[in-house]
């Protein structure tokens, strides 16, 4: 079965690691970043993926957005073994089912917000009538109507990223995962884009995976997972702070 055919309605969760390690360097210089993980994730969940740093946190990360590969132990997406794809598979399965958002915001100085949520687009061969429809679209969602055309030095921390965040949901992801998307934020402007991220996973059914150092803002997540030295410590459900997002851009 390949990632685009859709497994069984419940036979198996959207994600799932079972003995995940990832080691860097050998003899007296390795270190194991993960030290076997096992980690079932169901559609539509919101996880907080919290640890010290060198905990394994963003590593996981990693290996979930097929941006690392693990040292051993299976990783299946939608039942699809994720170790047997191709470097160009894992590409795709990147490009049609998963949304990156980032501490950095990563933005494009030169282009404008539009220009820059309709990259993911370009790259999958869209037409540019369609890539403009869909980039409008999705700063709409996230309250940036009327800056299409703002570089991201006419905008606020608060709305680079949420730039970013439709630049990660334009192409309708299944998956998105976030690593400390309020880290260069303050306070007012994080819970913003906390109740953004929230109102996806609720609205529009997109699951959330999240690192964060912060309770304050896993406190919005379903479920916290917390690592230590390459291991999951606990995995904990938990009513999340409710919200709603912004319908205006913010400041």
């Amino acid at each position: 079965m390949s990632v685009g055919e859709r497994p069984p309605q419940g036979a198996v969760p959207l994600i799932r690691l079972r003995g995940i390690t990832r080691v860097y360097g050998h003899g007296a210089a390795e270190v194991r970043a993960l030290d076997g993980v096992d980690l079932d994730v169901e559609a539509g969940e919101f996880v907080a993926i919290m640890g010290p740093s060198g905990s394994g946190k963003s590593t996981v990360m990693n290996v979930i957005g097929c941006l690392d590969t693990p040292s051993s132990g299976r990783y299946l997406f939608r039942g699809v073994p994720v170790e047997g794809l191709s470097r160009d598979q894992r590409a795709l399965l990147r490009r049609r089912y998963l949304g990156f958002v980032f501490q950095g915001f990563n933005l494009l100085p030169r282009t404008s917000a539009q220009e820059n949520v309709e990259l993911p687009l370009l790259y999958r061969g869209e037409s540019a009538q369609a890539r403009q429809a869909a980039a409008r679209e999705a700063l709409r969602s996230v309250g940036l109507a009327g800056r299409e055309h703002h570089a991201p030095a006419e905008l606020s921390g608060g709305q680079q990223q949420r730039v970013a965040i439709a630049r990660a949901i334009v192409t309708n992801p299944q998956v998105l995962l976030a690593d400390e998307p309020t880290g260069n934020l303050d306070t007012h402007r994080s819970r913003e884009i906390m109740d953004l991220i929230q109102s996806l996973n609720r609205d529009r059914g997109i699951t959330v995976l999240m690192v964060t150092h912060e309770a304050d803002m896993a406190a919005y997540a379903k479920r916290v997972v917390r690592f230590v030295d390459g291991r999951i410590a606990s995995d904990e459900r938990q009513q999340p702070r409710g919200g709603a997002a912004p319908q205006e851009a913010g400041r």
